[in-house]
């Protein structure tokens, strides 16, 4: 299953500046996801991170992580749950085992991979983990929820 940003932006709310994933390029419903950024020196943040030594943040690359797991979570839910997707909203709950390995740079694609720990009800716990040109550059734990507008 793939998606264009056309399609991401029919499941999430987010928008420019703050969506953060390009495509999904695989998913399988309950189970994982793969998709990526492409990181462009146009990006709003690097006006001041930093100017003369851009480095994409950290916590844009968890946002980015998050993003993609809201996408997982969305369409995990069957064909009827899905058509009140527009009436609910991700809401982070916890972000755990956080580590940042390699800078990520104007012109990298990064590459997220998360795959589902455990999922119960509306709460989603999620192993992700982001790459550049198949190196891990960042990795962490997330815990989300899916809640009502």
């Amino acid at each position: 299953m793939t998606f264009n940003v056309v399609e991401i932006q029919k499941i999430l709310p987010h928008r420019y500046p703050f969506l953060l994933l390009d495509r999904v390029t695989g998913l399988e419903r309950g189970k994982f996801i793969e998709g990526y950024k492409n990181v462009s020196i146009s990006e709003p943040v690097f006006q001041g991170h930093f100017p003369d030594h851009p480095i994409y943040p950290g916590v844009m690359i968890i946002e980015g992580m998050a993003q993609a797991g809201g996408v997982l979570a969305f369409q995990s839910y069957s064909e009827d749950e899905q058509k009140d997707i527009e009436n609910k909203v991700v809401y982070f709950m916890s972000i755990d085992k956080a580590k940042f390995r390699l800078p990520v740079t104007p012109g990298d694609r990064l590459v997220y991979k998360l795959s589902v720990i455990k999922h119960r009800g509306s709460i989603w716990q999620l192993d992700g983990k982001a790459f550049v040109d198949d190196k891990l550059v960042a990795e962490a734990q997330l815990k989300a929820m899916i809640v009502d507008k």
